[in-house]
Formats: C-alpha cells, sequence, structure tokens
C-alpha cells in the first residue's frame, strides 16, 4: 500500500519546475492530509459501486461503456472541483478517446443478456460521480501545492490516499458485518492470504506508476492512460493470440489512436512553448 511514503528517507530526481529537486519519496513539506480523506472515499465508494453494479444485473454493453467513459466525470470533476480549464480540442480528444475504445470493446464479445437493472445502472452511475470527485479532488489538491511551489512526492500521495482507503474500507465492511466474514473465509482458506500478498505487490507495483503520473502530470492524463491501456491490451492479444477484430473494432481503434495521438502532440507543442518561454526571459 505504499507504506514507504511515510519514511525519511529522500532519493534524489529530476528538477521540479520552481527549480527544486524532485524526489520519489521522503516527505512533501506542508503536504494537506484533508484532501486525502474525500479522495480516500470516493475511491473506495466507486469500487464498492462498481461491485454492487455488477451484482445487480449490470449489462455488459453498460458496463464497457462506464468503464470506456471514465474520462469524462474525470473532467468534470476537476471543472468543477479542481478550478481546471480545458480547450475545445482537449473536449474532442477525450470524447475521440471515450468514443473509440467503447467501440472497439464492444465489437470484441457480444452479452447474451443485454439489459440492465435499474439498480445496476443506479449503481454503476454512483461509481462514476465518485470517480469525478477523485480526480476533482486531486486537481485542486494539485493546484494548490503548485501555487505554494511545493511538489508532491509520488509516494506520498499513493501512502496517504492508500492509508485513508484502508480507514474507510475497514469501516465500512465492519458496519456491514462482512469483515469478520471475509477473515473466517481467509483463516479456513490459508491459500488466500498468499493470493491477497501476491495481488498487493502487483497493485503496489502497479500504483507506483499510476501515481507518479498523477503528481507529474495531471488526473485526466492519469485517466486517460489506464482508459488506453484497453487498446494496447488488444494489440497484443492480436499480435500474441491470434484474436480477430471486425471492421468496426480497427474502426473505433483508429478513432481513439488518433485522439490519443493529437493529445501527445499537444503536449509536446506546450512544453516546447514553456521552455522557449523560459529561455527568453
Amino acid at each position: 500500500m505504499g507504506l514507504t511514503g511515510n519514511g525519511n528517507v529522500s532519493a534524489d530526481g529530476d528538477d521540479g519546475v520552481d527549480g527544486s529537486t524532485r524526489k520519489w519519496w521522503g516527505g512533501t513539506p506542508n503536504l494537506p492530509k484533508k484532501p486525502f480523506i474525500s479522495s480516500g472515499f470516493s475511491q473506495v465508494c466507486s469500487k464498492g459501486f462498481t461491485s454492487l453494479a455488477l451484482a445487480n444485473g449490470l449489462s455488459f454493453p453498460v458496463a464497457t461503456l462506464a468503464k470506456s467513459g471514465k474520462m469524462a466525470p474525470v473532467m468534470i470533476g476537476s471543472l468543477i472541483l479542481g478550478g481546471a480549464t480545458y480547450g475545445m480540442r482537449e473536449y474532442l480528444q477525450v470524447l475521440a478517446i471515450i468514443s473509440g475504445t467503447a467501440i472497439l470493446s464492444m465489437s470484441k464479445k457480444k452479452s447474451a443478456e443485454s439489459e440492465s437493472t435499474t439498480l445496476g445502472v443506479v449503481f454503476i452511475l454512483l461509481a462514476l460521480v465518485m470517480d469525478g470527485i477523485t480526480g476533482g479532488v486531486q486537481k485542486r489538491l494539485l493546484a494548490d501545492m503548485k501555487r505554494a511551489k511545493v511538489t508532491p512526492q509520488p509516494y506520498d500521495l499513493m501512502t496517504f490516499t492508500n492509508l485513508f482507503m484502508m480507514i474507510f474500507a475497514i469501516l465500512i465492511s465492519l458496519s456491514l458485518g462482512e469483515f469478520t466474514k471475509g477473515m473466517s473465509y481467509c483463516s479456513h482458506n490459508p491459500k488466500m492470504f498468499t493470493l491477497i500478498w501476491k495481488f498487493s505487490m502487483c497493485s503496489a507495483v502497479g500504483q507506483s506508476f499510476i501515481f507518479y503520473t498523477v503528481a507529474r502530470f495531471d488526473p485526466l492524463v492519469c485517466s486517460t492512460v489506464t482508459t488506453t491501456r484497453k487498446i494496447f491490451s488488444v494489440l497484443l492479444s492480436i499480435v500474441f493470440k491470434g484474436h480477430v477484430i471486425p471492421g468496426k473494432g480497427w474502426a473505433g481503434l483508429a478513432l481513439a489512436v488518433s485522439g490519443i495521438i493529437s493529445e501527445v502532440v499537444n503536449k509536446v507543442q506546450g512544453s516546447r512553448n514553456r521552455m522557449k518561454s523560459k529561455t527568453s526571459m
């Protein structure tokens, strides 16, 4: 769970925008803790609502669209809670990536059950709302720290986010009477502890990259990465497993890739413009 973020060991890295040395861990000075309470609660609720949606009859097409459209609530949350501003190009990029990924995912397989229950749809909408709150809170935190000329360390963000997620998860599971049932099941099936340990290790490695992206770039950029990974998963399945996707899938792939390329080009141009403005000063 990234608890190394609480340590006092520092590691030198690249220089920050404000001229300070960037580190991966070692303690971020004046790091506010309150945003992590909101972020931890919203992320736990998002995962819980997603599980409840699937358990209450959410159909595959709706689940696919929800997963592909995660960038939208993150962008909205960043606008409302994080004070972010986006241009028309960025809105079109997000639309292209969401639409392309959804078309590609929907073209891969059909679901025998195409209807969703009302309760399932309500839960998945609540999950997306929580994703938006998470993105907005993270955006606001990064903006406040940038104004204070403080560079957040990825493992600090990872530590406190997971800490409050763990606290809320334990409280919710205790209130629902699921904590003791879960521990009892694991005690009667000791192999579960090994599987949980392996899962936690893989999750920690993956989160290292996720929180580096959030700390150094933006929650929306992170959401873009996690959304478009589906595209690369499909491409790898074609190369290594010989899977075939129909023409509709290729059209979706082309649309999503065009959105990604446009975003990369936009970021590169913006970086070059900032470098030119600094050298001209």
